[in-house]
């Protein structure tokens, strides 16, 4: 089975919540994954020895798109994590009120594909804590694990 590491940033505890769900629909399919805050994540070649590496952010703005601190801290260090060749996904809480509804998801899959890695899937993005949304969340772990 694969090992998945997931690195998340949230400020209410929205994303922080999807990505407890994540954890537990990859778990109960045998793989095993390391969660990390980003407020407590250190970038230096983090991606290593990792079969999929999923990285979370809440995000909003008017004009750009604005990244949870802690993850926008951590996301300065991308290149730093090891990413070249790593398969990649993302996923997002938002607000669709906001113009950039869940952008975090896309920047962080852009400036993944920039250092070389290969996004495996479409981005996740929800509006609230993922309590109401089991079926796209499971969707989407099962289009993680077609890509191991």
């Amino acid at each position: 089975m694969a090992k998945v590491l997931m690195v998340f940033g949230s400020t209410t505890g929205n994303t922080e919540s999807i990505a407890h769900l994540i954890e537990k629909e990859l778990a109960s399919k045998g793989h095993t994954v390391n969660v990390l805050n980003a407020a407590n994540a250190d970038p230096n070649g983090l991606a290593q020895g990792y079969d999929l590496v999923l990285m979370g952010c809440s995000a909003w703005g008017e004009d750009e798109v604005e990244m949870q601190d802690d993850f926008a801290t951590f996301f300065e260090g991308f290149d730093k994590m090891g990413l070249n060749g790593a398969k990649v996904a993302a996923f997002a809480s938002g607000d669709r009120e906001y113009p950039h509804f869940c952008g975090a998801a896309d920047v962080i899959c852009d400036r993944a594909q920039e250092l070389g890695a290969t996004i495996v899937t479409d981005s996740l993005k929800l509006e609230g804590d993922g309590s109401g949304d089991a079926q796209d969340i499971e969707s989407y772990v099962n289009e993680l694990i077609k890509a191991l």
